[in-house]
């Protein structure tokens, strides 16, 4: 109920029996029989507004429908609350004389004359009927009181049987009961931006849209477009719930036709009734966001008087958007950096997980002696720093088990907070000296926060898919999270890398000597690889590559020698005999490539 509604007290008698159930049944008895007194406020409102000033036909029509709808919930609640509360009976006693009603119809009547009080009280100074029903209406409830409580201990002690609780209204529709609407399973994630004026509501979305591939609605839009669908005049007279109904149902019909939709935003949310509503139908899976920002802060962001924002905040608060804060389920303090918000707004959109990673010796990664010792000293070394560095790992031909000595390098990664990149970077000189010359070592040192804000460049997001994958680590803290990344986005990732590489690989051949090819090879085999992804083929290794490469419509077969031939021969001094049909191979790719952008 409204601030300005009754309360429900229900009897004595009932109340300590009801506080005596276990805490799940309690709790769900608390919750029912709370709507159902909601409920019946909002039939009264209705009733009332039918009744009252003059109304078009349509607006009849919208009335009547809502008391319909209002009078199906009623019901099923009713009959939700008698699921608990018939487990108070004594089953034993099949003989005891069957009462004509059950225990949540007289808990419904007590609510409903709990309401005539409250509005008759109301009346009362102006009405002088309403002031001499008064008290005949508190005796009748302390007579309804007394009889629930008497009922209430007669069928716990077995003296009494309830009916059966099924009510069997239909209100126009075919099924036995109403049906309460549910998400679609296809309605996945669905994020609602709430807000006073210019708090950033809608750049938010549009970033979420922008980066994540959400669909972006306006919550006027599908009511509106719910209204149409169901003859409704006007959606913002019905109430909160039925309101929070429309606005499913339309999310749901979205998300069956478009069954590759992972998320969807809807903005604006300036009321906080039926947010609170559609919260309850949807639950985790609509995230309530809400920006908060001074007033001088948004003042100055709009551009226009301050006079104009203030009018703006009193109608949206007139509907309660000022209150969508303390139901949401993030609030973003929006007066920071723009890095600051769209890192919270990736978190939220796409959530790190936990994920089960391998872990692997250095020795079980087909690395000389040395080079495994060393990567193990490293490795004891970060994770005697505690938390602070959470995740180290050997990525590409280590994990893929294809290291090749004198040829491949030792990429590693390591995830660790900032305040402990000082003492990463004094395990790294250390394992450098370990080394010596027997490989090259390339670190790449990134925080947990870069990560799950999505800060990432393509070739890190490939790294992260492939721990998801199973590539083994060398150390992981406990509780990671990583984001999650799907082949889907790593095929765009290609699409926006793929440039870069090409524009080096010209660079490389340009100046294409011996010393070239090591470079050379290793951009058109990952060139190759990112074609292949945008192509929905995730080929690994350098010769499978290749191979699959050639098999691209309109590229002539690149003819290059295998991996061993060329690692092989750089490390004996002898690359200018395997460099021209390398060089060949990247001719070829370059010209292919550059034809399919000519169109």
């Amino acid at each position: 109920m409204t601030q300005n509604s009754p309360l429900l007290v229900l009897p004595p008698s009932l109340s300590r029996t009801v506080a005596a159930l276990p805490n799940k049944d309690r709790n769900r008895l608390d919750d029912t029989i709370t709507r159902l007194h909601t409920v019946n406020g909002r039939l009264w409102d209705t009733e009332d507004r039918v009744r009252g000033a003059l109304l078009s036909a349509a607006q009849v029509a919208d009335c009547k429908r809502e008391i319909d709808q209002l009078n199906a919930e009623r019901n099923l609640l009713a009959e939700r609350a008698d699921e608990v509360l018939g487990s108070l009976a004594d089953a034993g006693r099949a003989d005891a004389p069957l009462h004509t009603e059950t225990l949540a119809s007289v808990i419904d009547r007590l609510s409903v004359l709990t309401l005539r009080i409250w509005h008759s009280e109301r009346a009362a100074a102006r009405d002088e009927l309403a002031r001499r029903r008064v008290p005949a209406l508190h005796g009748q409830r302390e007579e309804l009181c007394a009889a629930l409580d008497a009922l209430v201990c007669d069928v716990v002690a077995g003296r009494r049987r309830l009916p059966v609780p099924a009510r069997f209204k239909l209100y126009g529709r075919d099924d036995a009961a109403p049906a309460e609407i549910k998400p679609s399973r296809r309605l996945r994630r669905v994020l609602a931006f709430g807000g006073l004026s210019e708090c950033g509501k809608s750049t938010s979305a549009e970033f979420v849209q922008r980066t994540c591939g959400a669909q972006r609605f306006k919550i006027g839009f599908l009511l509106r477009q719910a209204a149409h669908g169901e003859g409704l005049a006007d959606p913002y007279a019905l109430s909160p719930r039925r309101q929070a109904e429309l606005l499913l149902g339309e999310l749901n019909r979205f998300a069956d036709a478009h069954i590759d939709t992972e998320l969807c935003t809807i903005e604006s949310v300036h009321d906080d009734a039926s947010i609170a509503e559609l919260k309850r139908l949807m639950g985790d899976a609509l995230q309530i966001v809400y920006l908060d920002a001074s007033f001088a802060v948004r003042v100055e962001r709009s551009g226009t008087p301050a006079q104009a924002v203030a009018a703006k905040d009193e109608i949206k608060m007139s509907r309660g958007a000022h209150q969508v804060a303390a139901l949401a389920d993030h609030v973003i303090d929006n007066t920071g950096s723009i890095a600051a918000l769209r890192a919270r707004l990736r978190r939220i959109a796409a959530p790190p997980a936990s994920t089960a990673l391998r872990a692997a010796t250095p020795y079980g990664l087909g690395l000389p002696a040395a080079v495994a010792s060393a990567t193990a000293d490293f490795t004891d070394a970060v994770r005697s720093y505690g938390p602070g560095v959470r995740l180290a790992v050997l990525t590409g031909s280590p994990g893929e088990g294809s290291w090749i000595a004198g040829w491949s390098d030792l990429d590693l990664l390591v995830i660790a907070e900032h305040e402990a990149i000082g003492r990463v970077h004094e395990a790294l000189e250390q394992y450098r000296t370990a080394l010596g010359g027997a490989a090259s070592l390339g670190p790449t040192l990134v925080t947990p926060g870069e990560l799950t804000a999505r800060r990432l460049t393509p070739r890190l997001a490939f790294v992260l898919h492939q721990l998801q994958q199973g590539s083994p680590v060398l150390h992981a803290a406990p509780g990671l999270e990583l984001p999650t990344i799907s082949r889907g986005e790593l095929a765009f990732a290609a699409v926006r890398e793929l440039p870069q590489v090409i524009l080096t690989m010209r660079r490389l051949r340009a100046d294409a000597g011996p010393t070239a090819l090591r470079q050379l090879y290793k951009h058109l085999v990952l060139a190759c690889r990112l074609l292949l992804r945008e192509h929905n083929q995730w080929e690994s290794g350098p010769d499978r590559i290749l191979a699959a490469a050639s098999r691209m419509p309109g590229l002539t077969a690149l003819a290059t020698p295998s991996l061993a031939e060329i690692s092989s021969a750089w490390r004996d001094g002898e690359a200018e005999l395997v460099l021209k049909p390398v060089t060949v191979a990247v001719d070829q790719l370059l010209t292919w490539y550059a034809a399919q952008l000519a169109a």
